[in-house]
């Protein structure tokens, strides 16, 4: 049997039939972001099958981060699928505009690859990489060990994923079930916006100031159920926070109090930013501490290093072994040479990006707009209107990234690359952006 809504006619006996017609509605776009779902017994009766087998095609809807359920009020259209991504989420960038909306880092400041590489082809020729090898190359694992020690992570074992986010992914299968809840950072990561619901989790949302999340937002967040807490250490993408030592302790201090959730610490600008870290790592007895190489050695490096409790690293590295197997020894001994020969000079690094940064909030501020910019390569600007901003800002020739990218909860914003800025060019800049905002009130951002 058929059941039809609008122009679109669902189909299916089986509960993975009828999620597959669920989806195609979606990506046809007969069901818009947002549309509500036929009620189940009603679908189910057109169909000609079982309520609970339409329910059973929801749940896995639900589940993949498809559709979300509200009890009475039914079903809907996720508003941001799984299956799109945050990062489409940007403007069209006209021939002759700046594009300061790519969250990218100066390529000028990556360290060149040539020498590493090549001493990476050399080994391989020397040593193939075969199957049965142990899967983290000695040297790596010793480096990224000796570097997690000075800056005061706890002991444990180190893994190699491709990516921060492939490390995150794989932690939260390896402790949460779909339906769990995940505490995140707002503003935050889009990607992580987009892989909690991609994983049949749901987003909490935390508020975020300078020093970071908000200590009683994530309480309330695990008091309601929370299972697990994503929390960036360092340059917060997009707003620049740092987790300060205050901050760190009082966020220790209501995990205390919540001895079952997982804790992800994210320090992907590790290699351009001086200021110290304070990780939350240990907090509890499972615990993630993730290191990527993309934003200081190259994107194109993918390799994250990773350091855990024995139980949560031990599962991850047993399922990366099932996927791809193990990060290639030829990027291990490319970020081996680079990290053994001090290719980055994180000072001259961390003071280029700080330069632009601070140059432009405090043009900001001398306009009479709120900026936040602490640490990293971005630049936060609350704004009334994202996309009066963001289309005024690309009349005048700057193109920025709209915060809905980056926001669930939290009111709008602009977040600003300063990676092709140079210092004398950040006044204009900061004229163009003044001028496509009204002032906001410092503070937190939400």
């Amino acid at each position: 049997m058929l059941f039809v809504l609008g122009e679109y006619t669902f189909t299916g006996r089986g509960a993975a039939d009828i999620a597959a017609s669920v989806e195609r509605a979606i990506g046809e776009g007969a069901l818009a972001p947002g549309a509500a779902l036929p009620p189940l017994r009603e679908l189910a009766a057109g169909l000609g099958v079982n309520p609970n087998t339409v329910a059973a095609a929801y749940r896995m809807l639900r589940d993949r981060g498809v559709i979300e359920t509200a009890g009475r009020r039914g079903s809907r259209v996720r508003r941001r699928p799984a299956t799109t991504a945050r990062d489409e989420i940007r403007p069209e960038v006209p021939p002759g505009v700046r594009d300061l909306s790519t969250g990218n880092p100066d390529t000028a400041l990556l360290p060149p690859l040539a020498e590493a590489l090549a001493e990476a082809a050399a080994r391989n020729a020397r040593q193939p990489m075969l199957y049965g090898h142990a899967p983290v190359e000695e040297e790596l694992a010793a480096l990224a060990r000796a570097a997690f020690d000075a800056d005061g992570v706890p002991a444990g074992p180190v893994g190699l994923t491709s990516g921060s986010l492939d490390a995150m992914e794989r932690a939260l299968t390896a402790h949460l079930r779909p339906g769990d809840a995940v505490a995140v950072e707002d503003p935050g990561w889009g990607s992580v916006f987009d892989l909690v619901p991609a994983l049949g989790l749901r987003a909490v949302p935390v508020g975020v100031d300078d020093d970071g999340p908000l200590p009683h937002d994530v309480d309330a967040a695990l008091r309601q159920g929370a299972r697990a807490l994503i929390v960036t250490d360092r340059g917060q993408n997009p707003t620049g926070a740092t987790l300060s030592a205050t901050r760190a302790g009082e966020l220790r201090t209501v995990l205390g109090g919540h001895p079952r959730v997982l804790v992800i610490d994210d320090d992907h600008v590790n290699g351009l930013t001086e200021l110290p870290l304070h990780p939350l790592a240990g907090s509890t007895p499972h615990w993630m501490l993730v290191r990527s190489t993309a934003k200081a050695y190259g994107p194109d490096l993918r390799l994250a290093v990773l350091t855990g409790d024995p139980v949560t690293v031990d599962r991850v590295r047993g399922r990366y072994r099932l996927g791809p197997g193990w990060v290639s020894h030829l990027l291990q001994h490319t970020v081996a040479h680079l990290w053994r020969t001090g290719a980055v000079d994180v000072p001259a690094v961390s003071a280029a990006y700080a330069a632009r940064r601070d140059a432009l909030v405090r043009a900001l501020a001398d306009r009479g707009v709120a900026a936040h910019g602490r640490s990293g390569m971005n630049v936060w600007v609350p704004v009334p209107d994202e996309t009066a901003a963001v289309a005024r800002l690309l009349q005048w020739g700057w193109a920025v990234a709209p915060g809905a990218r980056f926001r669930l909860d939290s009111p709008p914003g602009i977040r600003v690359t300063v990676s092709p800025v140079t210092v004398d060019e950040v006044p204009a800049l900061a004229e163009a952006v003044a001028g496509a905002v009204r002032p906001l009130r410092a503070g937190r951002f939400g």
